[in-house]
């Protein structure tokens, strides 16, 4: 009995000397109150010194065997990525491939050497904010990681937001810079999310044709140059509603006699408060201080968040949010207290000004969901091949790799998805793009952003229960992307709300968006019927339209509230057959 190892037994009893045995070990001791002859004593405290020592050796035993399990790993992502290659060779003119991949190739090497560790530290430093200082004063400032500072540095000396607006390689350059951004997003510490803004802010100057008072804004936003590169927020929500802007807007805009605006508001949700400028909405009150309201009263301002001393701009910070995900960056509510600023829209005409950042912001909102999806997966394929359960590797059982699998056919297609809107949305900016283009572009935006949302989280959680345990873990990183997926469903409009915007965007074309909707998929469905492997595949997709015009000829007198009610079966009905 004495020989059996201590963390062999699970009841511990307490001998007449007070030192703790194991009771299964330990038959000729007995419990504390019955005397022990003192040979048996004696023999009691040689044996007790055996299971000492023994455990001992256990205990160093047990620091050299393998009891741990490999960490799962990527190494560069743009190699490692074959469909993304598969994709770039298949599209790109050959001289474009060829300097894009040596770049894309250099850059996955950096966020595998330099930039993942960044991502991490922003996770682990997230921003503080400081309202006042040791005097009393108040400073609202809003502390940031060193590590956040650098993204920033990074994203202008690899061009995320330049890359679209130089137009090297023409039509392709806008595909080029989204296949960047997808690649950063995963590694990014959250800095994909200002990125998003600025992109946004960029498309908006460039669509009122870079007046002179936004040139030196616009140049920022699209500089290489570290020192130079501004980033810009958005700010849109306010308490009484997020995408309800026409109704939910408060915040007034005063003219000043030399032409600018003094804004007064509450901005309650602003994410990415350490930024440079900032685009709001906001209500012209006239002479009587009386402002319109609904969609027509809305006017788009340019506002520097700080003078050239790095003081706010008359903008007083009343908190950071404290959210689910996304800690790394600072969210923030905000009270503009004669914050100066610019008029850029015709009077009430901003939200058809603004309406191109939404486009950009939603496409990055794809962009980042396709990449959390990749990231997780190729973390869970890995994994895959070092852990070893009931025998054998995860990847030798079946189940494993169909669930791994069906995870994989999701984010193919969500990644193919986000290509075509990326390519169609590159052709438009250089006055390439056909009509039918365009219509299907402002279709696809919002079925694309609503469908990848969901897919992510989905995915995520997923992906986390192929690492069994250790997936819950907070500091292997896995909930953290778990995190930041679950805001692409709510971000930039919910579901439900960009559902709607696809029916708005059909009624809008007259049947025209839903007639090129149609006809490219058939353009696309021909192409693959005369691949044998394909035809069971063609098939389903055929049924699935013929499902879905059916749909549409049976909603009858009450189509409005029909469509309605089934807005967001109809929007991923889309989103399915297209991504197919």
């Amino acid at each position: 009995a004495w020989r059996l190892p201590w963390w062999r037994s699970s009841v511990t009893y307490k001998s007449w000397q007070g030192h703790s045995l194991p009771w299964g070990s330990c038959q000729m001791l007995t419990v504390k109150g019955i005397n022990m002859a003192m040979g048996q004593e004696q023999q009691a405290g040689v044996k007790e010194k055996q299971v000492l020592e023994d455990s001992e050796m256990h205990l160093s035993r047990r620091d050299t065997e393998a009891l741990f399990q490999e960490q799962p790993e990527t190494g560069n992502q743009y190699l490692e990525d074959s469909l993304l290659r598969s994709y770039l060779k298949t599209h790109l003119p050959p001289k474009v491939l060829e300097e894009v991949h040596q770049d894309l190739e250099r850059f996955g090497n950096r966020l595998l050497t330099k930039i993942q560790p960044l991502s991490w530290e922003c996770e682990l430093n997230p921003p503080v904010f400081q309202q006042f200082d040791a005097w009393g004063r108040r400073v609202d400032h809003i502390h940031t990681c060193s590590a956040w500072r650098r993204m920033k540095e990074i994203s202008a000396e690899e061009g995320l937001i330049a890359e679209a607006y130089e137009k090297r390689y023409s039509n392709w350059s806008r595909l080029y810079q989204a296949v960047k951004l997808y690649l950063f997003s995963s590694s990014s510490g959250g800095f994909s999310c200002p990125l998003a803004m600025t992109d946004g802010a960029a498309k908006v100057i460039e669509s009122l044709g870079v007046p002179g008072s936004l040139k030196n804004a616009f140049d920022r936003l699209t500089s290489r140059d570290p020192e130079k590169f501004w980033t810009s927020g958005q700010w849109m929500t306010e308490r009484r509603g997020g995408s309800d802007v026409a109704n939910g807007t408060e915040t007034v805009a005063r003219k000043q006699p030399d032409g600018t605006y003094r804004l007064y508001g509450f901005k309650w949700f602003t994410s990415a408060a350490d930024s440079d400028m900032a685009l709001t909405l906001a209500r012209i009150a006239d002479a009587e201080g009386q402002c319109t309201q609904g969609s027509r009263g809305l006017s788009l301002f340019f506002l520097r968040v700080r003078d050239e001393e790095g003081k706010l701009n008359n903008v007083q910070v009343q908190r950071l949010k404290d959210k689910l995900g996304t800690r790394q960056m600072a969210t923030a509510e905000l009270w503009l207290q004669g914050a100066r600023a610019e008029l850029i829209s015709a009077e009430g005409r901003g939200v058809a000004a603004i309406s191109n950042m939404l486009n950009i912001t939603r496409i990055h909102n794809v962009i980042g969901a396709v990449a959390s999806m990749r990231r997780m997966i190729s973390l869970s394929r890995d994994y895959a091949c070092k852990r070893v359960a009931f025998g054998k590797l995860l990847k030798e059982h079946p189940l494993h790799v169909q669930t791994i699998a069906r995870m994989e056919v999701q984010v193919r297609g969500a990644f193919l998805l986000l290509m075509d809107i990326v390519r169609l949305l590159g052709l438009a900016e250089t006055n390439l793009a056909s009509e039918q283009e365009q219509l299907l572009l402002r279709l696809l935006i919002p079925v694309a952003k609503l469908y990848t949302g969901k897919q992510a989280s989905a995915v995520a959680v997923e992906a986390m229960e192929s690492f069994g345990g250790q997936g819950y873990m907070e500091d292997t990183g896995l909930p953290v992307i778990l995190r930041d997926a679950l805001v692409l469903s709510i971000w930039e409009g919910t579901t439900n709300i960009l559902s709607l915007d696809v029916l708005r965007s059909l009624a809008k074309s007259q049947g025209q968006g839903m007639a090129v909707f149609l006809s490219t998929v058939q353009k696309k469905l021909e192409l693959a019927s005369g691949t044998e492997e394909l035809s069971p595949a063609v098939q389903r997709a055929r049924e699935a339209i013929g499902s879905l015009q059916q749909f549409m000829a049976a909603t009858g007198s009450e189509r409005a509230l029909t469509m309605e009610l089934a807005a967001r079966d109809f929007s991923y009905s889309l989103a399915r057959i297209y991504t197919g």
